[in-house]
């Protein structure tokens, strides 16, 4: 067995491991590889293989040593889990026996104040997950204050993201806002804090992270590339942690789960048959215990589904919200 690690225990671990069923001899991508906690549970089962997959180099790096006691049976890519597909494919498999999914960013992100996650920890507003593109403070300092308000608005589902961004775009001109701090104070004059509410600024830096890291765009891509690696039989384990990703999660499932195309107005039209049977008709949550061990827990949701024998679906278009590149572009 592969010693569990101390800085992260997944949340609905052994619930999302037990619905992938791993066995011998099967080959498995964890995609949002993090600390290793849903690789560690699969490794355990003898003969499997694995994929781990992280956009984050430092998850990476950290990985090294399950790496070296996984004897060969782990493989660790630095990529976004949007491009599952073609990761594995260079890794030599072109169908594997299971993929899972812990959506949104990681405990560890959370707690260094340096990755500009948390407005509970002063540090620079970076927010990105990657090495790459743009910061938090990039689009805050690019942005329209239309667009501020869309992004804060759609991503964040705060309801005073016109105050936040008309805020935002007064403060600016007297200094830029490159600190996480600094936007946490922006907030707070708008958004007024109750007590047993959540913080304030908690939907702002929410929806900023998202963005960013276009997080929902990625989230998309990465269940239709699950499903056409997943092998009939094979399956698709997601945990979520807050509205928008459980509603992509679960219409994605529904609609693969059920037969579609045709009417009786147009019977001539040829039905797509569902490629995945739906294995959670409800998601699973977490229980008391691990309630009261990780608060961070209690939005969390599970969904999983096994792939049928049917043809991968046509790609969903992706919906019209604000998109990364053309705020950085100015338009």
């Amino acid at each position: 067995m592969i010693a569990a690690d101390p800085r992260h225990v997944p949340v609905l671990g052994r619930e999302a491991v037990e619905m992938l069923s791993p066995h011998a001899g099967g080959v498995y991508v964890d995609a949002t590889f993090g600390a290793g906690g849903y690789s560690r549970a699969i490794l355990d089962v003898a003969g499997t293989r694995l994929i781990g997959i992280d956009r984050d180099r430092t998850a990476i790096a950290g990985g090294f040593d399950l790496v070296e006691r996984s004897a060969g049976r782990l493989t660790l890519v630095e990529e976004r889990f949007s491009n599952l597909a073609d990761v594995c494919a260079a890794e030599g498999f072109a169908a594997v026996d299971g993929v899972v999914m812990d959506v949104g960013v990681s405990s560890m992100q959370l707690d260094e104040a340096g990755r500009g996650f948390s407005f509970r920890l002063d540090g620079p507003l970076d927010m990105r997950m990657g090495q790459n593109g743009p910061t938090a403070a990039d689009v805050i300092a690019k942005a329209a204050e239309a667009e501020l308000a869309d992004i804060i608005y759609i991503f964040g589902e705060e309801r005073h993201s016109r105050g936040v961004a008309r805020a935002i775009v007064a403060a600016r001109k007297n200094a830029p806002i490159t600190t996480t701090r600094a936007l946490d104070d922006i907030v707070a004059g708008v958004v007024r804090g109750k007590p047993g509410e959540i913080h304030p600024a908690t939907r702002t830096f929410q929806a900023l992270r998202i963005f960013v890291n276009e997080e929902l765009d990625e989230l998309q891509a990465a269940l239709a590339a699950a499903e056409r690696v997943l092998k009939p039989g094979g399956r698709l384990a997601v945990v979520s942690f807050h509205s928008l990703e459980d509603r992509i999660v679960k219409t994605f499932l529904n609609e693969r789960g059920r037969i579609s195309g045709g009417s009786r107005h147009l019977p001539e039209l040829a039905q797509t048959a569902p490629s995945f049977h739906l294995l959670t008709r409800r998601p699973v949550t977490p229980g008391e215990a691990e309630l009261a061990a990780n608060p961070r827990a209690r939005s969390a949701k599970l969904r999983a589904a096994e792939r049928t024998e049917a043809a991968a679906h046509r790609a969903d278009d992706v919906p019209s919200w604000p998109k990364l590149a053309d705020v950085m572009r100015g338009g």
